[in-house]
């Protein structure tokens, strides 16, 4: 895996140099633009104003429809997985004991 390394990424007009890696950079390209486009409507269709304030509000209705409209059960459904997981390499573990 590359170190990280700086990219430019625009979000309401401003520049923003922001660290990840060559593996990261075209989902974190992906963010930035579905986050600028989020502002943008936000800045659009409304009376706030003031790029932080924009910022607060696109925020909370990320989180909103993360947490109600399907992103909440997969939340869900990654924490059974890691329980799953969990219980799989504790029994690994366990039989590891046995061994010796």
């Amino acid at each position: 895996m590359a170190g990280p390394r700086s990219i430019e990424i625009n979000i309401l007009g401003r520049a923003y140099k922001v660290a990840c890696s060559r593996e990261e950079e075209s989902a974190l390209i992906a963010a930035a633009d579905y986050l600028d486009e989020k502002m943008r409507e936000i800045r659009d269709s409304s009376k706030v104003i003031g790029a932080e304030r924009i910022a607060i509000m696109a925020g909370l209705n990320l989180a909103h429809d993360l947490l109600t409209q399907g992103g909440g059960s997969l939340v869900e459904a990654a924490r059974t997985r890691l329980t799953h997981c969990n219980a799989l390499l504790d029994s690994v573990l366990e039989d590891q004991d046995t061994l010796f």
